[in-house]
């Protein structure tokens, strides 16, 4: 399992193989009654575009690491699992994605609130639609939903950054893991 993650990591085109397949999967589930030719060029666009954005993000990573994409691919393993290179010159490169990781999770922090508001916001006016419409189940559903996703969100974010925080602060002190 741990070298099909790490092909995923790594590949741009494993990860769109593995779109399409889903994509494809999950239309053949949902629209059964359309033609299997559409379907595919449904998955092939949406993989396409996917794959291009996927792209665009690794391209950022790798030019605000300053290496390759296989590397970043292990240095942002690293980050995950807590991980500190003993090569200088490694640790330098982790602090870079680290850091740039951890300006974008600022500045869109500070939009954070507005969106959860927002969320929260059609959630209680779904919920108030429901009620008003007799339909309070799915509405409450909904809401519940809704608020668990904002909780999953708020604690990702405080995970990642905390991990970050975790990797800069060791990568940044060449002298204490080598």
């Amino acid at each position: 399992m741990s070298a099909v993650k790490r092909r995923l990591d790594r590949s741009l085109r494993a990860q769109a193989g593995v779109i399409f397949l889903l994509g494809v999967g999950v239309a053949a589930l949902f629209r059964r009654d359309g033609h299997p030719v559409i379907r595919i060029v449904h998955g092939a666009f949406c993989t396409g575009v996917t794959a291009a954005v996927l792209a665009g993000r690794r391209r950022r990573a790798v030019r605000a690491a300053g290496t390759d994409a296989g590397t970043v691919a292990d240095l942002h393993r690293g980050i995950r699992r807590g991980e500190v290179p003993r090569d200088p010159e490694e640790r330098a490169a982790m602090r870079r994605p680290a850091d740039d990781r951890l300006d974008r999770l600022r500045r869109t922090g500070r939009w954070l609130p507005y969106r959860l508001a927002l969320m929260g916001l059609v959630a209680a006016g779904l919920l108030v639609l429901g009620v008003v419409d007799g339909s309070v189940v799915p509405s409450a559903a909904f809401s519940v939903g809704t608020l668990g996703f904002c909780w999953w969100v708020l604690w990702m974010r405080r995970r990642s950054m905390r991990r970050l925080r975790t990797a800069r602060s060791a990568a940044g002190s060449p002298g204490e893991h080598g």
